[in-house]
């Protein structure tokens, strides 16, 4: 009799045990795969830019990496118009179960700013910032009559409005013209002619006399001499570029980065943000990536959300109180 009760108590025991397992498994999975299971089948990066632009480069470069890291693909989807507010509008409205993602940069702040739409950085789940970029410049074509910087400066003081500017309206490329506006007391001509590929056509075409533009993706055409860069935003000259003076080097204190980042829609659980936060910290510090990235001139920067957040109110701050004084 006692045998028969240890046996049916052992029993009681082990199917105890089980239900709690199968209670705390279910319990982790709050988007309905566990979040110890994420991610088990395919991501979808959504990209707010078209095919051959540094956003579109950047995002398939890191897709490379990441895949390796999660163990799962990871398809990219550019979703274009509206400078980059309808592939925000389209991840916010998207199932919170970490299997789309939204890569993304500046161009979310600018929107806001300027109202080309409400969304902010603060309503998404931002699993952190992977890749920095100073490496945005001034260009021009490579027999314009605009030797250097000093130049184009000098002649856009003579004649106010004199100079077309080729730029996507709103954009980050954009903001950069503004603040050198505001900081030299000049006015440019700002010719809306879409983003990369169009900037470029409209420059060689001679429809616009300049072009900000992330030089790297110019490079080819600096090679060939159609193009020639005049000075770019960064702190110090840069390493892939080393004969282009920084604005800073020529007393115009004007400086941008451009930040890449990855976000979650509202709501997606703390758990799989954290796991894809991981496999960004890791693809980050991979050695490969690093002399890939570096190579489009833009340097691998793991910042975590919560850092990146706070990256992000700066330079909102930072946009606002140039795009009041542009008014």
């Amino acid at each position: 009799m006692n045998n028969i009760l240890k046996k049916n108590g052992t029993y009681l025991l082990l199917i105890g045990l089980l239900f709690f397992t199968l209670a705390a498994c279910g319990k982790s999975g709050a988007t309905g795969n566990g979040s110890e299971e994420y991610p088990n089948q395919s991501i979808e990066m959504v990209v707010p830019a078209s095919a051959g632009g540094d956003t579109d480069r950047n995002a398939r470069l890191l897709v490379t990496y990441l895949e390796k890291e999660l163990g799962v693909s990871i398809v990219v989807q550019n979703v274009v118009g509206s400078g980059g507010t309808i592939a925000v509008d389209e991840l916010l409205s998207a199932e919170p179960d970490g299997y789309r993602v939204l890569y993304f940069h500046n161009g979310i702040l600018l929107n806001n700013i300027l109202g080309l739409s409400e969304n902010k950085y603060s309503d998404l789940a931002i699993a952190g910032i992977s890749e920095l970029d100073e490496g945005n410049g001034i260009v021009v074509k490579g027999d314009s009559k605009y030797k250097d910087i000093e130049d184009l400066i000098e002649a856009a003081k003579e004649k106010p409005q004199g100079i077309n500017v080729g730029s996507l309206l709103g954009s980050f490329t954009h903001i950069q013209l503004l603040d050198i506006q505001e900081k030299e007391g000049i006015e440019f001509n700002f010719v809306d002619v879409g983003d990369h590929s169009d900037r470029n056509a409209a420059l060689l075409g001679g429809q616009v006399d300049v072009i900000p533009t992330q030089l790297g993706l110019v490079s080819d055409y600096f090679k060939s001499g159609d193009m020639k860069p005049l000075a770019v935003f960064s702190e110090e000259r840069l390493e892939q570029f080393p004969d282009v003076p920084t604005f800073k080097e020529l007393d115009i204190d004007s400086t941008f980065e451009k930040f890449f980042f990855t976000a979650f829609p509202p709501e997606t659980p703390n758990e799989v943000v954290d796991v894809f936060s991981k496999a960004l910290e890791k693809v980050s510090k991979n050695e490969e990536y690093i002399k890939k990235a570096k190579s489009y001139g833009i340097t691998p920067t793991y910042i975590g959300s919560e850092e990146a957040e706070k990256m992000m109110e700066e330079r909102q701050q930072a946009y606002q109180a140039i795009y009041e004084k542009s008014k």
